[in-house]
């Protein structure tokens, strides 16, 4: 054998090598949006959006229809969903990482993968980060450090851009145009989009994606818009002129037959939203999601250019959804589906495009994941895997969805089956239910929980719901003082 050969052959050998070790443990690439409803996604339901990258990629993936959040408020949501355990079962309803509830010994989603030779990496927020005021100071929020071989914070103006500003909501400073904070500012801001956090967070993706292409890695990438203040560069905004904002349906006495517990933080009524106002709002919204999307589009299209589609999971989602006027309610917290529904698509190499009608939630990621990677979950997670609906779209994960929220201490429970959404205020329902009937009344205007003729399928949902919390609460999660 001559030397040509001989190369030749040590050349062959390392590719194989390399492409053994490739498949054998697949690359998973996770974007997370924050606060995107599946109401602004056109390749769900509303065309009035665009969002052309992850359209694209829903067209490639398996797109789940009936997906929920276990709580509709960023941190809570994030320590769920990160951890594979319920809110209930940490005890996690506040802005931390789920960490400090379930102990030093647990191992979140991509610790497991990190102990087991992939590369982690965190671009942006996964766990909780204050939006604006850790993105305004580039910090890393309630991070869990374990989680990660590296990380990187980007860095934004948010609602102190450079650019036209607009208050959209009442603002009690008085007529100032721009506040910080959870409310609804718009800024059409100056400059492209690595002006923002976004477009830095996509940047950074696309260069540990070269960086990291010839080993395996998991790269988590956290996009923070749509969350408010809406700020994107001025561009996102032409597609959008508010005059053509069509509002959603406004129905007469829309709270006269549901608990005050259940009308909303944020509504058209507190926070004196004229028309004009809301249709601004909408549309400086639906301009934040397709500033979003480009990202999506960036990072994709690096993972193209570097060969890793063939061996890279890509999940996309959101943390929670958010209201745009429905029942006169803005932003998240509400278990209503506009809130509690979220986005998500998972393309997997080699399977088939999809749609899949099975209810899954959101801790149900990292059973799925690590299944498909070949890992198993060390800790008694609280997840089901999904896996199998990717290879058969009618396979049913769950029966029905279950989601929380908690307002003074007292929590309001969401299940969510095929015929019936049942929420429950207080632990026994002392502060009100309501029982909608999501065949006949999917947008859920008339409540038939106080209704006698409704008197057994309450009942029924209440069983349903008290098995599921003392199920949820059965963990071997460490006792908490």
């Amino acid at each position: 054998m001559n030397k040509k050969q001989v190369l030749f052959v040590l050349f062959l050998l390392s590719w194989i090598s390399v492409n053994a070790q490739s498949s054998d443990k697949p690359n998973v690439l996770f974007i997370i949006s924050d606060d995107l409803t599946t109401t602004a996604v056109s390749s769900y339901e509303n065309s009035a959006g665009y969002t052309p990258n992850i359209d694209r990629l829903a067209s490639e993936g398996t797109r789940f229809t009936r997906a929920y959040c276990q709580y509709p408020v960023c941190g809570p949501s994030r320590a769920s969903l990160m951890s594979g355990y319920y809110p209930h079962a940490t005890g996690t309803f506040g802005y931390v990482s789920g960490r400090e509830n379930i102990g030093p010994d647990k191992k979140m989603w991509p610790q497991l993968f990190r102990d087991n030779g992939w590369h982690t990496a965190r671009v942006s927020k996964i766990f909780h980060m204050g939006v604006p005021i850790d993105i305004e100071k580039g910090s890393n929020g309630t991070d869990d450090e374990a989680s990660w071989t590296e990380r990187y914070n980007s860095q934004g103006p948010e609602w102190t851009a450079e650019g036209e500003a607009e208050l959209v909501q009442n603002n009690p400073y008085g007529l100032l145009p721009r506040k910080g904070g959870n409310v609804m500012t718009i800024v059409k801001a100056d400059g492209d989009d690595l002006v923002h956090s976004d477009g830095k967070t996509a940047q950074k993706a696309s260069e540990l994606i070269r960086k990291l292409k010839d080993q395996p890695f998991f790269l988590a990438v956290g996009l923070v818009r749509p969350h408010v203040p809406f700020v994107a560069p001025k561009t996102y905004f032409d597609r959008y002129p508010y005059e053509q904002t069509v509002l959603p349906p406004k129905v007469l006495g829309d709270w006269d037959d549901i608990p005050e517990r259940g009308i909303n933080y944020v509504t058209t009524l507190n926070a004196k939203m004229t028309e004009e106002q809301q249709k601004k709002a909408i549309a400086a919204y639906y301009a934040s999601v397709t500033y979003m999307d480009a990202q999506v589009g960036k990072i994709l299209q690096t993972l193209e250019e570097e060969g890793l589609e063939e061996n890279t999971i890509v999940i996309f989602t959101s943390d929670h959804g958010f209201h745009l006027g429905e029942h006169d309610f803005w932003m998240k917290v509400s278990l209503k589906e506009e809130s509690s529904r979220v986005p998500l698509i998972v393309k997997v190499p080699g399977k088939a495009p999809q749609v899949c009608h099975s209810f899954v939630e959101l801790i149900d990621l990292y059973p799925t994941v690590t299944e498909l990677a070949g890992l198993q979950a060390v800790d008694r997670i609280q997840g089901k895997s999904f896996a199998p609906a990717l290879d058969d779209p009618a396979y049913q994960t769950r029966e029905f969805a279950f989601s929380v929220n908690t307002w003074r201490g007292t929590h309001t429970f969401l299940i969510r089956n095929e015929k019936w959404a049942f929420i429950q205020y207080g632990e026994e329902g002392e502060e009100g239910m309501e029982l909608f009937d999501m065949e006949q009344d999917p947008k859920q205007y008339t409540n038939l929980a106080q209704l006698p003729a409704y008197k057994k399928t309450v009942e029924r949902m209440q069983e349903i719901l008290q098995t599921k919390l003392r199920k949820v609460r059965d963990n071997d999660l460490p006792e908490k003082g």
